[in-house]
């Protein structure tokens, strides 16, 4: 088996599934294209000798059963779904990694131990429909009916009513979660810079970082630019400066994994000659340990407010985004690490600052997660990319911690 090959192959196949007269993949939750991806990556698990199914609501599976311990199973994969003009790895990679990892293993070694499963998730990233997690969620048991029910697409058309199109459904409500999954593994791209600044192929993934998202308004007075003196106006740009200002300034004393983001302002009116009398913006802060998350947030939760207060404005702030961060399994961090390690894998250690499946999964089933480098750190975008020798070396290390899992008794 050439893995240099079926790597670059495999990604070209895949992305070309949707792709994008404009750019990029775009393959949204129960389109056509989705649906063709997952019947073809279907038929590629078939004609590896894998049993596949879907589930109720269209995540994909190939099943390879175990001799000794069938009733044992190592879950590998990640989802299939994309964003709007979207890259070539984002979730993809992770499906194709499994799928390859998994005929490497069958190839070199046969029968595993213990049944090996990959699984194409139905969706992550939320960009159809408002609702992130779909497939995760699911498997889970954490989806509710009402949670889509009456949700409905940019052009209208209702979550149920496209599911449906597609030819699946909700799940059976009595249907008793499966309780055979021993562990999951999950490779994604990195979508950051930090392997590939500091030369690493792989990163062995410690924990997913919690956020909070909150939307924030600042109220003053709206007036005239020319006739309102400086020292009476009640100016909300201002007061968001401020506000922004000190807290970014905190978010860099406190240090990394913190980060800090102001990622949306509308002022109103918005226009030259007008004090600015309201504005709206978000804040986005995401931390690894969870007691740091709350206490950097409370306090500058309170410095707004005081700055608000001091600069006579009101300030509404609703927190609609509360995330824990969620650690790996301490056991399938070591096999990773291991084998990179036995095999001169060239890793560092690190969390994720982005959400993933895992973090759905992780807290029910023991979960690990690996990283490969993104160039410039570039994702959901058509130049998302990654070197084809750092792809190899991912789905390597995802072979070899796979074979420690499902070989070894």
């Amino acid at each position: 088996m050439d893995l240099t090959k079926e790597v670059a192959e495999n990604v070209k196949w895949l992305s070309n599934i949707g792709a994008d007269p404009t750019g990029g993949t775009t393959r949204l939750l129960y389109s056509d294209f989705w649906l063709e991806a997952q019947n073809g990556v279907k038929q590629k698990l078939s004609d590896i000798g894998m049993v596949t199914s879907f589930d109720a609501i269209g995540n994909l599976f190939g099943r390879l059963e175990g001799s000794k311990y069938p009733n044992e199973t190592i879950l590998t994969g990640s989802h299939i779904d994309t964003v709007v003009n979207g890259g070539k790895l984002d979730g993809q990679f992770g499906v194709i990694s499994s799928y390859l990892a998994v005929k490497y293993l069958k190839e070199q070694y046969g029968t595993p131990l213990r049944s090996l499963e990959v699984i194409s998730m139905a969706e992550e990233e939320g960009s159809r429909f408002p609702f992130a997690f779909w497939g995760s969620k699911n498997l889970m048991g954490l989806a509710k009916k009402e949670d889509v029910s009456e949700i409905a697409d940019f052009n209208g058309v209702k979550f149920v009513e496209a599911m449906r199109n597609a030819g699946f459904d909700f799940k059976d409500e009595e249907e008793t979660l499966r309780k055979d999954i021993k562990a999951f593994l999950e490779i994604h791209i990195e979508q950051g810079n930090v392997l590939e600044l500091e030369n690493k192929s792989v990163g062995v993934v410690t924990s997913i970082v919690g956020q909070k998202r909150y939307t924030m308004i600042l109220k003053g007075q709206a007036n005239h630019a020319g006739t309102t003196p400086m020292k009476y106006r009640k100016d909300a740009i201002y007061g968001f400066s401020k506000i922004c200002s000190q807290s970014i300034d905190k978010a860099r004393l406190v240090g990394e994994p913190l980060v800090l983001t102001f990622g949306k302002v509308e002022p109103k009116p918005n226009t030259v000659n007008v004090v600015p009398g309201e504005v709206l913006f978000t804040m986005d802060c995401r931390h690894t340990d969870q007691n740091v998350l709350n206490d950097f947030t409370v306090e500058i939760e309170e410095d707004m407010h005081q700055i608000a207060d001091e600069l006579g404005l009101e300030l509404t702030v609703d927190l609609w985004m509360d995330e824990t961060p969620i650690p790996m399994d301490k056991k399938m961090i070591e096999v990773i690490k291991k084998v990179a390690e036995k095999e001169g894998i060239n890793y560092r250690m690190m969390h994720s600052g982005a959400g993933h499946d895992s973090q759905i999964i992780a807290p029910q089933i023991p979960t690990g997660m690996i990283f490969v480098p993104s160039i410039d750190g570039i994702s959901h975008n058509p130049a998302e990319d990654t070197k084809l020798e750092d792809l190899v070396e991912g789905v390597k290390t995802m072979a070899l911690a796979l074979y420690e899992l499902a070989y070894v008794d």
